[in-house]
């Protein structure tokens, strides 16, 4: 088996809403469903497989434009930090992802990119429920923390 390691950013991305029925705030997050593997989490990916000069942060922003549809600033410079294994054909692959807390400033899941099935925002509890992957619920309850 051979190996290889990758490392990714992304955005775990927030948005205050108003209840129609009240002056009280809700926070929605958004998540995404990846096409080829169906599992849902927050967008990421590669670092520098646009431009070979690309900061973490400007690799966040853009995977979050390209994969969630929406543009959103960086609320937090300190990233929550994801290591995990997987396998991918012959390689097992050591990968670190770097998320920074963001939050919504305009555009529609809906116009994700076609790596993503299904880009919404969804409430605290579903996000919970939904999220496929360990290190993403992980790293949601890190984000809470700091919101």
């Amino acid at each position: 088996m051979k190996f290889k390691t990758e490392t990714s950013a992304g955005g775990i991305v927030f948005k205050i809403v108003k209840l129609p029925t009240s002056n009280l705030q809700h926070v929605l997050w958004l998540i995404t469903q990846h096409s080829k593997h169906k599992g849902w989490g927050f967008p990421k990916g590669l670092i520098g497989d646009q431009r070979s000069n690309e900061s973490m942060p400007q690799a966040a922003l853009r995977e979050v434009e390209e994969e969630g549809g929406v543009k959103a600033k960086i609320v937090s410079q300190k990233p929550i930090i994801v290591k995990y294994k997987y396998r991918f054909g012959e390689y097992l692959v050591d990968k670190t992802v770097y998320y920074f807390l963001m939050e919504y400033v305009s555009g529609d899941p809906k116009n994700h990119d076609w790596e993503m099935m299904d880009a919404k925002f969804a409430d605290e509890d579903e996000v919970r429920k939904t999220l496929s992957y360990k290190s993403d619920q992980e790293a949601f309850e890190l984000a809470l923390k700091i919101v």
